[in-house]
């Protein structure tokens, strides 16, 4: 989709974003571009690694940018890469508090951890660091960034 103001793609990671995730924002010239990088989660790897060999502690690491939303007004930060926790918690067949199997629940978390991030980071405060204390995911496996991306056949809108 193409209008004046802005154009819909799908990134090579399958990120389908405005203007292909090339961000003219926060950055320092007026000729230069922000990119994705080119493997999120590989990158979250990477700082998830690097963090736990300098410092022995095990820590979830979330690479995330501002997204906008189809049906809904203003940006929200959203996971692109994930390592060392869980992307999603699948909640279908637990209970609900009246005793009810879920049926359809998947909570995105890494996208809930992004999105409150960002009301902490703020986008023009320069922080890039967020650190949540207390999550315990230690019962879920580790996930990706990618497995967010809602594979095409799968997706209601194409």
């Amino acid at each position: 989709m193409r209008d004046d103001r802005v154009l819909i793609v799908e990134t090579h990671q399958g990120f389908v974003c405005a203007n292909a995730g090339v961000d003219r924002s926060n950055v320092d010239g007026a000729d230069d571009v922000c990119l994705l990088p080119i493997d999120c989660d590989a990158s979250a790897r990477a700082l998830h690694e690097r963090i736990e060999s300098l410092s022995g502690a095990r820590v979830g690491v979330v690479i995330s940018d501002t997204f906008g939303r189809a049906w809904r007004m203003g940006l929200v930060n959203v996971a692109l890469g994930v390592a060392g926790i869980p992307a999603m918690l699948d909640y279908r067949g637990r209970p609900d508090d009246f005793g009810m199997p879920l049926q359809a629940t998947v909570v995105a978390i890494a996208d809930e951890l992004a999105a409150a991030a960002e009301l902490l980071m703020g986008k023009t405060r320069r922080v890039p660091v967020v650190i949540v204390h207390g999550l315990d995911t230690s019962a879920e496996a580790d996930g990706t960034g990618q497995e967010l991306v809602r594979p095409s056949d799968l997706d209601l809108f194409r």
